[in-house]
């Protein structure tokens, strides 16, 4: 048995039970908890994948999935044993670690990141530097804002806060939102919007996105717990990016903010070229490089100088967990 929460924090009435149909139900499973990092949505595909077709109880996993919001503190439940695991961006690590946390990535599902920027097609917006005049509504101390002021593309923008929607955009050309590419365009068509995307990668900044983190303490203390639950995970994803219809159908029960059977169909579909982009085989999903670790911990010091020497990447990662690494 699986059970998915349709809210953070303590297990309530409204939370949705869901049988894996494998395996023996009586059985004495080991009991995992996931936190994600935003409401259910197509970003965290495999999981809910591993949940519906039972791969998590097949690996004797009792798995507790946790979803987020705007405000989740992913790294805090981390550090307090909460729970074992997350997902999180890769930038996202580097900013734990600065802050003295011990978190560590051992999967990244997308290669490629999703966030951009999104406005209206009669906004006359058709690259960065067209966003001066406009207003940009962002989540205030994310990552990717601060590469792009380095970049000086919000000098003459007025930012104010997201709320997690495109309503504002949907009434009003001079409007801007922080988006995923596979997610908000769609909820804009939808309602009779067309939009363009301006994906912040094209101006270098593509941290692994959908990643799976876990506490150093969990990697020391119970590394078989750990190759079990990636191995799961990992398979999960496989699954999900061939056929994403039980995953989506478990990600529709447990999601109480809009999601519609379309958004996921369009998100499962654009997310694939970001998790295996190229020729990236989809036996190397989740895969991660020191390279990559690399190029973000120098992009992240060079917006804050004063952060030098404090990360290593190669202590933001490992591939231990990776089959065939």
């Amino acid at each position: 048995m699986i059970t998915v929460f349709v809210g953070c924090g303590q297990k309530s009435d409204s939370s949705v039970a869901v049988s894996s149909g494998a395996g023996d139900p009586s059985s004495a499973d080991t009991a995992v908890a996931v936190q994600l990092n935003w409401y259910p949505e197509a970003e965290h595909g495999g999981v809910y994948q591993a949940f519906a077709d039972g791969t998590y109880q097949q690996a004797g996993l009792d798995v507790e999935v946790r979803p987020g919001g705007r405000a989740t503190p992913v790294a805090p439940e981390l550090q307090l044993g909460r729970v074992q695991f997350a997902m999180a961006n890769a930038d996202d690590v580097v900013v734990y670690r600065r802050e003295g946390m011990d978190i560590v990535a051992v999967m990244a599902v997308m290669q490629d990141s999703p966030r951009c920027i999104l406005v209206r097609e009669d906004s006359g917006v058709k690259d960065f530097a067209g966003l001066s005049g406009m207003t940009l509504q962002r989540q205030a101390g994310r990552s990717f804002l601060e590469f792009m002021r380095s970049k000086g593309v919000l000098d003459n923008v007025r930012e104010v806060p997201y709320h997690g929607s495109v309503s504002s955009l949907i009434a009003d050309p001079t409007i801007a939102v922080q988006a995923y590419s596979f997610a908000e365009p769609l909820v804009a068509r939808q309602q009779g919007v067309e939009v363009r995307t301006l994906m912040v990668s094209d101006l270098g900044w593509n941290p692994y996105s959908s990643v799976l983190i876990t506490s150093g303490k969990m990697i020391r203390e119970q590394p078989d717990l750990v190759r079990r639950f990636v191995a799961a995970t990992r398979i999960g994803w496989q699954h999900y990016l061939t056929d994403p219809a039980a995953g989506n159908a478990a990600i529709m029960d447990a999601n109480r903010h809009g999601m519609t059977p379309e958004a996921l169909d369009f998100g499962s579909s654009e997310l694939r070229p970001l998790a295996l982009p190229g020729e990236m085989s989809i036996d190397n999903i989740g895969d991660m490089s020191i390279d990559r670790w690399t190029q973000l911990v120098d992009q992240m010091e060079e917006m804050d100088p004063a952060s030098v020497g404090k990360v290593k990447p190669e202590q933001c990662f490992t591939t231990e967990f990776l089959d065939g690494r």
